[in-house]
């Protein structure tokens, strides 16, 4: 299928897809709501570099990064411990003895925290409001939402305790009937479990859901339930415009339709409902 622009922001991948009967609603947090996080891949990706050329296995630091940031994009949207579950693989391969994956994300958990701790306390103290942390558009898209009855819920691969505490930062709390997060035991938790309990306990179909994400696994998981994606496609550090890498993933993924953010949400949602039949 030829992807069609609906307006100068909105591009329709799957001119196919499910429109109107929407009931639910499923929202990722980092990069498709909160910008808390930008530039975690630029920690992320160093540390395991770093860790890996420590086993000597005599390859070079770029062939290092490349692997390293091929695995880190594939796992992108699932929780971060599958990320540190293949870092200790890797460190296996190289004749290494890795530590328990959840040692990994610790650390990673710290340098990460340094990075963002002055834009959580900018954001306690006032000195910031939520509007300049959010995706442009958040809060405009999310009261259309709520105009419409939707029950809307949050399915992060962050941790839970750190989702709450930076939702209530971005004062999005409210809009929410349900807060999911990535676990300890990380098997309790998924984002294809949190889609299928909201169909089970609800009792509808897969066409009842719309889901808003920037990582492959939560626009793959609601393909699967012939649910509607849209993949928002932020370029995260400059806040306007489409992040070119993003968009072929999402596309890859089965994502119906593809945005920057959420500046056009009076074009989008009478789009997605469809109130009319135009394209």
């Amino acid at each position: 299928m030829t992807p069609t622009q609906l307006s100068s922001d909105i591009e329709v991948v799957n001119p196919n897809h499910p429109r109107g009967p929407i009931r639910h609603v499923v929202f990722d947090f980092d990069g498709t709501i909160s910008l808390i996080r930008e530039g975690w891949q630029q920690i992320m990706i160093p540390m395991m570099v770093e860790i890996l050329l420590d086993q000597k296995s005599g390859e070079s630091e770029e062939e290092i990064e490349t692997l390293v940031r091929t695995f880190v994009t594939d796992l992108t949207g699932k929780q971060t411990i599958y990320q540190m579950i293949r870092l200790a693989e890797e460190i296996e391969k190289r004749g290494g003895k890795p530590l328990d994956p959840l040692e990994y994300k610790y650390e990673y958990l710290n340098r990460l925290g340094e990075r963002i701790k002055d834009r959580r306390a900018d954001l306690e103290s006032g000195r910031a409001q939520p509007v300049d942390w959010v995706v442009p558009g958040s809060f405009d898209l999310l009261d259309a939402l709520q105009t419409r009855e939707v029950k809307i819920y949050l399915a992060s691969g962050t941790d839970e305790k750190f989702v709450f505490e930076e939702a209530e930062m971005l004062k999005v709390t409210r809009y929410f009937d349900g807060i999911y997060g990535a676990q300890d035991d990380y098997k309790k938790f998924s984002k294809k479990m949190v889609i299928e309990r909201i169909l089970r306990e609800n009792e509808v179909p897969g066409q009842s859901l719309l889901t808003f994400g920037d990582g492959y696994v939560e626009i793959e998981n609601t393909h699967e339930v012939g649910g509607l994606a849209v993949g928002v496609a932020t370029n995260e550090a400059e806040r306007k415009g489409i992040d070119a890498w993003k968009r072929e993933r999402l596309i890859k993924a089965h994502a119906d339709v593809i945005i920057p953010d959420f500046r056009e949400t009076e074009v989008l949602i009478p789009y997605l409902f469809g109130d009319n039949n135009s394209e």
